[in-house]
């Protein structure tokens, strides 16, 4: 059984010979050769490749969508700021009207005096935080819409030049 398996294993020599018996084939033009009229070349000329974008046109856009970004960014904080600013106002304003009003009630003499000077007060109150807070909601819509419209019409120029891009 142990010679059944031996005697199956060519040995390196027989090996070599045929490695060698093959390659002469081949150099000699005999036998198979099937990559030997294969021209590389000619293959890949005809491969439609896409062709290399222009680097400098490349990060130009890269160049104005950050800049674009960065103006956006400017505005949001811009208008953050005036946003802060105008409640900072309000917030004075309604604590030196608060002490106003303080003084006020504590001045009237009679309960039904008092009870109507709260009432108005109350709906003075009520008026001017809704107007106030109408005004902030207004600024900081105002803001977003200056952001967004930057970067909308970048995104606008940038999708203009893709397609010009594109088309050469």
């Amino acid at each position: 059984m142990a010679d059944k398996m031996t005697s199956q294993k060519p040995d390196a020599e027989t090996t070599s010979a045929a490695r060698k018996t093959a390659f002469e084939a081949s150099a000699a033009g005999q036998g198979a050769a099937p990559m030997q009229d294969f021209d590389f070349k000619k293959m890949f000329d005809e491969m439609k490749l896409p062709q290399m974008p222009d680097v400098e046109a490349v990060l130009g856009a890269h160049r104005r969508n950050l800049e674009a970004l960065s103006e956006a960014n400017r505005l949001a904080l811009e208008g953050a700021q005036t946003v802060a600013r105008r409640h900072m106002e309000i917030m004075q304003a309604t604590m030196s009207g608060l002490t106003q009003t303080l003084r006020e009630i504590a001045a009237t003499d009679t309960p039904n005096e008092r009870a109507a000077k709260h009432a108005e007060l109350l709906k003075q109150a009520y008026e001017n935080a809704v107007c106030n807070t109408r005004e902030l909601g207004d600024l900081i819509q105002k803001s977003h819409a200056e952001a967004m419209e930057k970067l909308n019409r970048r995104f606008s120029e940038a999708m203009t030049e893709m397609q010009s891009a594109l088309k050469k």
